[in-house]
């Protein structure tokens, strides 16, 4: 009984000993310990470059009541490792240690509670990033523990956010220590310590997020925890968070970063006096605080001080540098000046506006990139510029669009931004107001994408002018409206949308079909937001009988925005069986067709309902082909998780044979998100009275009568209507309209008066002759920052990782010139007709393209990671001097000799490992990543190094144009494609001069449309002709036609249509060139043509002679060489209506070629991937056959004389309507 009494009791202590192992501080003891965090980033590959940081430090942590304590850090050292992987280490840097060791020195307090940090507090001149690196020291005393169950799982907050944890505990037998391991899922979290910039407008989509990851991140925790009378002491704590992040599928290879971290316990000490803390700030609790990274860009580190004399200098500089051509190796600078500018006060911005504005080269930088300061300074700023009307309209028009698409989504810039839109100055220029309306509604679009629910109050302003514009009857008012709603997004608009659309509204009003048009597509980014309440109104419009078919097609457009249910589809098939109007069942078959068709993953399981619709319908609708279709091409990778699509629709209906709406989309696909591109819409309005059903004349093979049947339709435009627009159109860009006009009846009087031959002197036209004469000087520059996307995250050791993409494009334009005329006694247009005209012109446009991506941590005080840096500059220089008589129809073009080498285009891209620090400003490390030493005369399995340089050169005109490339990158097969743009990467086109036969002064170019008749040309291609029509009539296939042939040239000799010169001169005297001179051998048969070839030069005889028609069968003879007699070729191209399938048939015979070109043809078949088998086929005869083997795909069957190459089920991005039309047709004879 003792003994079962003494065993109870020894299992009573030891449950009391372990029933809470809750961490815990003693506030009467001192904890010393050594702490070291450190993370690296790379490939995780050998011999590739990486780079990394490392904080090691001595913690104290003193009490200062049960629940409150003291943490002070002591000798900091901060290193940086930058190299190659295994052959470099960490590097101590000193300076920025002691900067650093400044901040930390200062004590923080923090309250502790059942083991879990509560909140923390520091002086007020330490900055956040500092607060940062103390959270990853304090998060080792933040974990839940438990001794039952073993595991155990639950969400609790921690430095990453609110994330999920799971636990397992073990106790160590020998040491009685419990050892505890926690696995925290930071991609899960509920709530996050992260901040996304830039992608409001790339919509997240499951079903492509679904395919494939592009980041993955795990965290796991380390504890040994000693037993103590309080309850579990920190003995050691180890901390490993990995990350993998690839801009492509993270399984096919990715960017690595590995932060860890380590706190071993040194002693513990009784008492100990706490230090003096002084006044503190409440810093929040243990969870990672997002710094303001606005001025924090990750490819940038400067001396931030004097921020305003340094952007001042700035600006200046890139001015001068680009005065008369970009210089692309100072692009990048515009980074520098966007984070200095970021850093400014408003009175700054102000005082640089009264240096800069005397400027006009300044000025237009300044105005340029203050846009880019995307908080309330530039909307401030703006706002008195627009007070003082010290800016253009058009000035105005360009830095509002570019600041309010710019701005960050927060609720204060929201209502400034309304400020702006209403201000007298924006409403005074017609084109500036819309402008401003369209971008608040894209403001208010980003500021719903970070903000849900978004409030009402947002959309208000866009709400009010609607109503009012309905209210007063006001139709600019209402479009203005709709189109910015539409921009907007907003779920709040739709009860103020549906009063604009038919049969939906309970008290419907009756506006105009453009308006109605406008509503619909005014929910085109809502239906995502709200897709319930816009697949009804969506149905409803489709249902309407009185409905315009533009606008119940637009509806379809807009249902599928709302990915539709399988049940949604059926109804609308159901509908369409019934549907009578044969235009509105057209576009919706066509539509359905290509979602049933599409690749893309959004359109995965939307394209199993439209196939079976598309099966549904076929029999009814599948032979329609009217001017209201939808065309739609896409494609998507799994390996690259990228993909795009585009769309072509025609929107119209039977009362017209023009389209109403013709709307072309495009989207990119890329890691989980959709972004929309570019759109263009154009509507015609009422230049649709002028055409009816059908156009009088109009035959449909657009020869020369159809174009002059509509040009006799055209003519009419001045009975049309003053007050209405005549058409319409838009633009927009991420899915955000930027554009819209309007085309009226005065504008086209406007133009017909400025161009008409008895304009007089003073019109806008003889304005600019006149400037010409006097002499223009013109130079524009542009810096623009289309892209900024950054995603910033915590990591364990406090720093925040950045994945960032930065795009920006430096544009600019410099034009001298100055004409002459000859008489110069002009008064009227008309005068120019027949006088000779000169111009002399130099100058040069270009741009410059510069794309960043950075993975790494970035903080004001240092920056390691891996960097992507590309450029791509453009550049066209030129000088001429040309001449021009109308009237006699001749044009002359002489451009100097090439003297001088240029590059015309180019692309380099490396990526490296980067370090910089602001204590090192001097010294920044990049390395590589394929590192310098790498050898590529010493290949190796995963090595890849094609280097070339290719030339084509004139001796005729001594100029040539290169090619260069070189390509030093390692990859690996089970890895592709990330490893493989891992290096250095060089292409380039450039122009240069080459060594002529003779000396060349100038090249001149001549176009003269009434070429004279020279009788020995004449007779040459006569007697050529004839020998071409000879020859044809060897063939069975082609006998008749060759006899006609012949009596044609029997009878008429072929008149010159226009001739073409391009010789080499010295001075006056030409040297060597070439002459081509097309005829028409009917006259009024335009499907006939001849053309000639001419080598010019002493003792030249070379020329080719060229025989087409397009009649069918479409046929051409061609013969070159001495006299055109070497070389003859001989094409022939029919399709074959009585195949049993869709079938185009081709031929090529030639009596004798090149070798070269009769090798071509089977190595480029196995290029595209045929198949090629060796037999025996016609001799000196090339036949192709493609076949329409279905309705998205064909078979291509090439005949050669030793070769036959074919390739079945070639796909196409397009269906093919006549495979869908011939083979319904055949089913139903059947």
């Amino acid at each position: 009984m003792r003994g079962l009494v003494f065993f109870f009791c020894c299992l009573v202590a030891l449950a009391s000993k372990y029933h809470s192992l809750n961490l815990t501080l003693n506030y009467r003891k001192t904890y010393e310990y050594k702490y070291e965090g450190q993370v690296k980033f790379g490939s995780g590959k050998p011999n590739r470059a990486e780079s990394g940081a490392r904080i090691k430090c001595n913690i104290k942590i003193f009490g200062e009541s049960p629940q409150v304590f003291i943490l002070q850090v002591s000798e900091v050292t901060f290193a940086e490792l930058n190299g190659i992987s295994g052959k470099c280490d960490f590097i101590q840097r000193p300076r920025l240690s002691q900067r650093l060791a400044a901040q930390l020195a200062k004590p923080f307090k923090f309250e502790h509670i059942n083991g879990h940090v509560r909140q923390i507090q520091a002086a007020p001149d330490v900055t956040e990033t500092t607060v940062n690196i103390v959270r990853g020291m304090l998060s080792f005393f933040h974990a839940t523990v438990k001794t039952s169950p073993t595991v155990y799982e639950l969400e609790e907050a921690g430095i990453h956010g609110v994330c999920q944890s799971n636990y397992a505990t073990e106790i160590n037998k020998q040491t009685n220590n419990m050892n505890i391991t926690q696995v925290v899922d930071i991609d899960n979290c509920r709530i996050k310590a992260a901040m996304q910039k830039g992608t409001a407008h790339a919509v997240l989509d499951k079903e492509t997020k679904q395919r494939g990851e592009s980041m993955i991140s795990t965290m796991q925790y380390l504890y040994t925890i000693q037993p103590t009378e309080e309850g579990g002491m920190v003995k050691s704590a180890y901390g490993l968070e990995q990350q993998h992040f690839s801009p492509f599928n993270v399984k096919r290879g990715s960017f690595r970063m590995e932060a860890k971290k380590e706190m071993v316990l040194i002693r513990v000490s009784e008492g100990g006096k706490p230090p003096n803390v002084g006044q503190l700030q409440n810093r929040g609790d243990l969870v990672y605080k997002i710094v303001n990274s606005d001025a924090n860009i990750p490819l940038v580190m400067q001396d931030r001080t004097q921020p305003k004399a340094k952007a001042l200098t700035m600006i200046k500089q890139m001015a001068e540098d680009h005065k008369n051509r970009i210089k692309k190796e100072t692009t990048e600078n515009t980074l520098k000046v966007y984070q200095l500018l970021r850093m400014l006060q408003d009175r700054d911005l102000d005082e640089m506006w009264v240096e800069l504005s005397k400027n006009n080269e300044h000025r237009r930088f300044f105005l340029d990139m203050v846009a880019e300061i995307n908080d309330d300074r530039v909307l401030k700023f703006l706002q008195k510029r627009f007070q003082a009307k010290d800016v253009t309209a058009n000035e105005a028009a360009q830095t509002l669009l570019i600041a309010m698409n710019h701005l960050q989504p927060r609720p204060e810039l929201v209502e400034k931004a309304k400020e702006i839109m209403n201000m007298e100055f924006i409403k005074s220029h017609p084109r500036l107001w819309p402008l401003a309306v369209f971008s608040f509604g894209s403001l208010v679009y980003k500021h719903c994408a970070y903000h849900s629910p978004c409030p009402q109050a947002a959309v208000q302003p866009l709400l009010d002018l609607a109503n009012e514009g309905l209210r007063n009857r006001n139709e600019t008012k209402m479009f203005i409206a709709l189109r910015a709603l539409g921009n907007a997004g907003h779920p709040g608009s739709i009860k103020t949308i549906i009063n604009f659309l038919p049969g939906v509204a309970a008290n419907p009003v009756d506006v105009s079909c453009r308006v109605q048009s406008a509503a619909m597509q005014a929910l085109r980014l809502t239906a995502r937001r709200d897709p319930h309440n816009v697949q009804e109104i969506a149905m409803k419009v489709f249902l309407q009988k009185n409905c315009a078919p533009e606008t119940s097609m637009m509806a379809i457009m807009v249902m599928f925005n709302t990915k539709p249910s399988a049940a949604l589809v059926s109804t609308l098939t159901a509908h369409l069986e019934r549907q009578k109007d044969i235009h509105l069942a057209s576009f919706a078959y066509s539509y359905l067709e290509n979602i049933a068709r599409s690749k893309t993953p959004d359109n995965h399981i939307m394209s199993t309902y439209c196939s079976l619709a598309v099966k549904s319908l076929a029999a009814k609708f599948g032979r329609l082909s009217y001017n209201s279709r939808s065309f739609q091409m896409d494609m998507f990778d799994d390996d690259f998780l990228m993909g795009a699509s585009a769309s072509f629709n025609l929107l119209g209906g039977p009362t017209s044979v023009l389209p109403t709406e013709i709307i072309t989309q495009t989207k990119y696909f890329s890691i989980g998100r959709i972004k929309r591109l570019m759109e263009f819409g154009i509507r015609a309005e009422t230049i649709k009275q002028l055409f009816g059903p059908s156009i009088p004349g109009f035959k449909g093979d657009f020869s020369f009568s159809d174009f002059q049947a509509i040009y006799n339709v055209l003519k009419n435009w001045e009975s049309l209507p003053n007050d209405k627009p005549i058409i319409s159109a838009y633009s927009r860009m991420s899915g955000q309209e930027l554009f819209f006009v309007n085309i009226k009846k005065d504008l086209l009087e406007y133009i017909k008066a400025a161009v008409s031959p008895s304009a007089p002197k003073g019109t806008p036209v003889w304005a600019a002759i006149e400037q010409l004469e006097r002499g223009l000087s013109w130079h524009w520059t542009k810096p623009l920052l289309t892209i900024e996307v950054r995603l910033l995250q915590a990591t364990t050791l406090g720093l925040p990782v950045e994945i960032a993409k930065y795009y920006q494009t430096l544009t600019g334009i410099t034009i001298n010139a100055k004409a002459a005329i000859n008489p110069p006694q002009a008064q009227h247009l008309v005068d120019l007709m027949n006088a000779d005209i000169s111009l002399e012109s130099e100058g040069v446009v270009g741009f410059t393209k510069d794309f960043w991506f950075f993975h790494g941590i970035n903080t004001e005080l240092f920056q390691c990671g891996t960097e992507m840096k590309s450029k791509a500059p453009v550049e066209l220089p030129w000088k001429f001097s040309a001449k021009l008589n109308v009237g006699n129809r001749v044009f002359e073009l002489d451009i100097p000799a090439c003297k001088n080498e240029f590059e015309l285009i180019s692309f380099s891209s490396n990526l490296f490992a980067v370090s910089r620090n602001i204590a090192n400003l001097q010294s920044p490390k990049r390395t590589p990543m394929i590192p310098d030493e790498f050898n590529p005369q010493q290949p190796t399995p995963n090595n890849w190094c094609p280097k070339a340089n290719m030339c084509a050169k004139s001796s005729m005109y001594g100029v040539g144009v290169c090619v260069d490339y070189e390509i030093r990158t390692q990859y690996y097969n089970s890895e592709y494609p990330l490893y493989s743009i891992m290096g250095f990467t060089h292409a380039a086109i450039r122009v240069v001069p080459a060594e002529a036969t003779k000396p060349v002064e100038k090249i001149r170019f001549e176009i003269n449309g009434k070429p004279a008749s020279h009788p020995l040309t004449i007779r040459h291609l006569y007697e050529t002709m004839r020998t071409i029509a000879e020859e044809r009539s060897n063939s069975a296939s082609n006998e008749r036609e060759a006899s006609n042939s012949q009596e044609i040239m029997m009878d008429a000799t072929p008149q010159p249509v226009v001739s073409i010169k391009a010789i080499a001169m010295s001075g006056n005297q030409n040297l060597e060139g070439f002459d081509v001179t097309l005829y028409n051998p009917s006259v009024g048969d335009t499907l006939k043509a001849q053309m000639i070839v001419s080598h010019v030069g002493d003792a030249a005889n070379w020329k080719m002679c060229v025989d087409a028609s397009a009649q069918s069968p479409a046929n051409a003879m061609i013969s070159w060489g001495a006299q055109c007699k070497p070389y003859k070729i001989s094409v022939m191209a029919a399709a074959q209506s009585s195949a049993p399938k869709p079938t185009l048939e081709a031929k090529v015979q030639w009596a004798s070629v090149p070798e070269e070109m009769e090798r071509y043809i089977p190595g480029m078949a196995l290029l595209s991937g045929f198949n090629q088998t060796c037999e025996s086929n016609a001799n000196q005869e090339v036949s192709a056959s493609i076949v329409c083997a279905s309705s998205d795909s064909i078979d291509v069957t090439i005949k050669l004389p030793k070769y036959t190459v074919s390739r079945r089920a070639v796909p196409l991005p397009f269906t093919s309507t006549s495979f869908r039309v011939e083979n319904t047709e055949r089913n139903e004879q059947a």
